[in-house]
């Protein structure tokens, strides 16, 4: 009897077996991921942020302020309506975050974008007391045109390539933008 003859034929079933487990979990997960997206569940319901996430990719120039100068994280406050006192204060307290930022705080600047002229003495304080304070038009005709732009002052996080990132209104605490702020230039490798 000739021994080669005598083996039993190996059996298919376990490679079939383990194709199929090598399928299922590179599978498995890309479609258990769609699922969760698609049906909406075991999403989770915290965030990491306190300000209207902007998720659309709109720039600066869809609310109406036209930009120069070079590219770096941005405290922006608008105030399409001319800057009453809570721009006011969203302008010192733009300021304020960018001096907590401490050996970040050359990554990031301030501005104010306004539809109308200052005041000629708040202007006056302005150039005095907040001499990095960047200063831009804001056309209140775009901005009231943005579903993402309320009426009344704002303040925005913009990324350095013009995106809005974070909108924040009058009555926002300055601790959580701080910390939104520093947590976004602590994961990004730009600005």
């Amino acid at each position: 009897m000739n021994p080669t003859l005598a083996r039993p034929e190996p059996r298919r079933g376990r490679g079939r077996l383990q194709l199929l487990l090598i399928i299922a979990v590179v599978l498995g997960p890309m479609l258990l991921a769609s699922a969760m997206y698609r049906f909406d569940f075991w999403v989770p319901e915290s965030r990491s942020y306190d300000g209207a996430l902007i998720a659309n990719g709109q720039g600066r120039d869809a609310i109406g302020v036209t930009a120069t100068g070079k590219p770096h994280w941005e405290l922006l406050v608008t105030a399409p309506q001319g800057c009453n006192e809570e721009c006011r204060q969203l302008v010192y307290l733009a300021r304020q975050i960018n001096i907590g930022l401490a050996r970040e705080a050359g990554r990031a600047g301030h501005a104010l974008a306004t539809s109308q002229a200052l005041e000629p003495d708040y202007a006056q304080r302005l150039e005095r007391e907040y001499p990095q304070l960047a200063r831009y038009p804001l056309d209140a005709a775009a901005y009231s045109a943005n579903p993402e732009a309320p009426a009344g002052p704002q303040l925005w996080i913009v990324d350095p390539h013009g995106n809005l990132v974070l909108r924040y209104d009058a009555k926002v605490d300055g601790k959580a933008i701080l910390d939104d702020l520093k947590y976004l230039l602590k994961i990004s490798q730009i600005g």
